[in-house]
């Protein structure tokens, strides 16, 4: 088993010099959305730099907004040690490679490569040292562009499965009567399938979220993703949809607190043919304390073979704190959640192994973390949200012992921390760093 490590989410010193940056201010922010690992125990980590002033036009630094999406990549040890900012207009003025987008995640593909995707449906490949954009498939993000139906788009999440299937979730334009385009199917490649410049590889449609498409029109085809053979269109797709098979399940058909209207995030793979497919219920403006959701597993021929159990819709909510990701082990079988109640982990056969308590005073940190991945050696990754650390925690092979490594995990934190902040010297906990070398692409 690897050991805890502790990485601050850097913002690099060129940005901060650049936009004069207070980093003691307000009406700017820095939030940390994705991070994974390769097998040799390379980090990448997906960050966003924004500032929103109350000074449009602004000609000072110091005033004008500014978004960037930050990308860093750290050795086995923490080092950081390459940057890439997108998303915002290069120091010459030029635009961006990557513009458009939201919600993005990270995938290292089989090569070696690193897949960014993003809502609604857009997916950009990087070089392994960050240094250039290799591809890109774009899912048109403007609304006279979405009007149009533009684009050329690949998914909205990608997840790498041992024999390097991608395991992709992509979107659909007219659904229900929602606008724009939204997240909705399930799909998967083939073994040997892949993903590069020039070649984007075919994707089987495994599920549908919301199966109501009389308003689609020809233009809502998208080539890559089949179902029998062509494209998923209009009652050529998978069916029962998960919203009928989960409502279903739950006995909720036509209840307030059911999955019509439901809402999916990255569908994580469990094994090389099944997967966990998080779904909620919809979303209130008032509580969704006690609303449904469940996390489906589904398997590589679209059978739903149940769901991960021994959750409590209250008291164990997702919705609290809005934390709805799910991610997986597929090389040892395990699926994990974290929450503002728990972490959470079950088997592959979706029973539920280890339940850690926020309330118990030696997990009562994990309330300040989010869950964003698992690595390929069995580590979790988990972000401070407010500290801006990334805690790399190793998962023992007996989940009976989850607790306690845990445990051992969060104590070390504090000492990792520390020698951070003698090294780094932060300002309101944010890690500036001047040693990876920044690639604007």
């Amino acid at each position: 088993m690897t050991r805890t490590l502790t990485l601050p989410l850097i913002i690099p010193a060129s940005l901060v010099d650049a936009h004069r940056l207070d980093l003691t201010a307000d009406g700017w922010g820095f939030a940390t959305h994705h991070a994974v690992a390769t097998a040799s125990g390379d980090t990448y980590a997906m960050s966003t730099v924004r500032r929103y002033s109350w000074a449009p036009g602004a000609t000072d630094p110091a005033e004008r907004n500014f978004d960037h999406r930050v990308i860093t990549r750290y050795a086995p040890d923490g080092t950081p040690t390459a940057t890439a900012l997108f998303g915002h207009p290069r120091p010459d003025g030029t635009p961006s490679a990557i513009v458009d987008g939201d919600k993005d995640n990270l995938a290292v593909l089989p090569d070696g490569t690193i897949a960014i995707s993003s809502t609604p449906g857009s997916t950009h490949l990087i070089s392994p040292d960050l240094s250039q954009v290799l591809a890109s498939w774009r899912m048109p993000w403007g609304w006279e562009e979405q009007k149009a139906r533009t684009g050329d788009p690949f998914a909205a999440s990608i997840a790498v499965t041992p024999s390097g299937r991608l395991l992709c979730m992509t979107s659909e334009y007219g659904l229900s009567n929602w606008s724009g385009a939204r997240p909705n199917i399930v799909a998967v490649s083939e073994p040997g399938s892949g993903l590069a410049p020039g070649a984007k590889a075919p994707l089987r449609a495994l599920a549908t979220l919301d199966a109501r498409t009389a308003r689609q029109t020809d233009a809502d085809r998208y080539p890559h993703v089949l179902f029998r053979g062509a494209p998923v269109w209009r009652d050529n797709r998978p069916s029962p949809s998960l919203t009928e098979l989960l409502s279903e399940l739950t006995g909720t058909s036509g209840s307030l607190c059911g999955y019509e209207d439901s809402t999916m995030t990255r569908p994580a793979a469990l094994r090389d043919d099944l997967f966990v497919v998080p779904v909620f219920g919809k979303l209130y403006r008032s509580t969704n304390l006690g609303q449904e959701f469940s996390f489906a597993l589904l398997d590589d021929q679209g059978v739903v073979r149940g769901r991960l159990e021994g959750l409590d819709r209250r008291k164990d909510s997702p919705f609290t704190g809005f934390d709805f990701t799910v991610v997986a082990d597929p090389h040892r079988g395990r699926a994990f959640h974290l929450n503002r109640y728990g972490l959470y982990a079950w088997t592959a056969e979706g029973q539920l192994r280890s339940r850690l308590s926020t309330e118990d005073k030696p997990f009562k940190p994990l309330k300040h973390f989010a869950l964003l991945e698992c690595t390929p050696a069995g580590e979790l990754l988990l972000c401070h949200r407010k500290q801006h650390l990334l805690l790399r925690v190793p998962v023992p092979d007996d989940l009976d012992t989850l607790p306690a490594a845990v445990e051992a995990a969060l104590k070390g934190y504090g000492p990792g921390r520390n020698a951070l902040k003698k090294q780094y010297a932060p300002v309101d906990w944010h890690w500036v760093d001047n040693s990876a070398e920044v690639h604007h692409l």
